[in-house]
């Protein structure tokens, strides 16, 4: 669900932005001013991220920041590479 997440374009732009800006996070009306995404659509969007566990959302008085769960895309990373060629390690049955 992650990886499709950041297969919509608007997402991963936006994953990007968080990923560059490192801990600090982005204010969402700095994400929508780089972006230039509708902000409703951008909502849209920052809640999948959200949903998937790869962005957590802070309320700092009236500024919504939003950061990359990096912790959570190396998760995610490390079971692509895990899982990586995985099959050609494993002897195939009834091999002589």
């Amino acid at each position: 669900m992650r990886l499709e997440a950041l297969g919509n374009e608007t997402r991963l732009e936006v994953y990007r932005l968080l990923v560059r800006a490192g801990d600090e996070g982005l204010a969402v009306g700095a994400i929508q001013t780089r972006t230039k995404v509708a902000r409703s659509t951008l909502s849209h969007h920052i809640h999948k991220l959200i949903t998937v566990g790869l962005v957590k959302q802070e309320r700092q008085g009236t500024t919504l920041i939003c950061r990359a769960q990096f912790y959570v895309m190396n998760q995610t990373l490390g079971f692509l590479i895990k899982e990586c060629c995985a099959d050609l390690r494993k002897p195939e049955s009834g091999a002589a």
